[in-house]
């Protein structure tokens, strides 16, 4: 049961929230259009914030659903991870779309919330705060999920854990290698709208 879920989450993570949203709501393509990226912050430029909401709700839910249910059968920490880190990898290689996927924040997020609630929560208003604040959505993902393995380390004394996150952060990091250098090179683009110019 515990392999099968491992599958049933990459099959899930690999649904593109973004590119069925647009497609619905008759927008453009999120991998084709703002950033190119099929993600939540995307789907803000070239939508609004109707179909970013539904978005991050859908990619949120493809981490959450398949960890929650790890946690009704009684599996461990490592099995929550390992079956949250096969919905993240879907997000970020589905099989749906020739393995090209989005940046996976959201779906992370989901993950976080499915193993420890409290954890989660914590990491979400880091990144709320911090995007609040700085209004730049890469600076916020990429404090909040550095953060995310202490944080939970915190709660849960798990070094497994900690560890299992600490490669899921090195992932998200990978995946935002352009906002890094857009952020050193002081032109990364803040959260925008439909109809704002984006410069990312």
């Amino acid at each position: 049961m515990s392999y099968a879920l491992l599958v049933l989450a990459y099959l899930l993570g690999s649904i593109s929230t973004a590119i069925i949203t647009c497609k619905i709501m008759g927008l453009p393509d999120p991998r084709t259009a703002g950033s190119n990226n099929p993600g939540a912050t995307n789907v803000l430029r070239v939508g609004g914030k109707k179909a970013a909401a539904l978005t991050l709700a859908g990619d949120m839910l493809k981490g959450l659903i398949p960890v929650l249910v790890g946690q009704a059968l009684g599996l461990s920490y490592g099995w929550l991870l390992l079956i949250g880190f096969a919905a993240f990898m879907g997000h970020l290689l589905p099989i749906y779309y020739n393995f090209k996927g989005g940046k996976g924040v959201a779906t992370a997020l989901g993950v976080y919330f499915g193993i420890h609630f409290w954890a989660g929560v914590c990491v979400a208003l880091i990144w709320l705060f911090i995007a609040k604040i700085l209004k730049i959505s890469s600076l916020s993902a990429l404090i909040a999920t550095l953060l995310a393995p202490l944080i939970f380390y915190l709660f849960t004394h798990s070094g497994s854990l900690a560890l299992g996150l600490i490669l899921m952060t090195a992932l998200i990091w990978w995946r935002h290698e352009s906002n890094i250098k857009n952020l050193l090179a002081g032109k990364e683009g803040t959260i925008k709208m439909k109809n704002q110019d984006d410069n990312t």
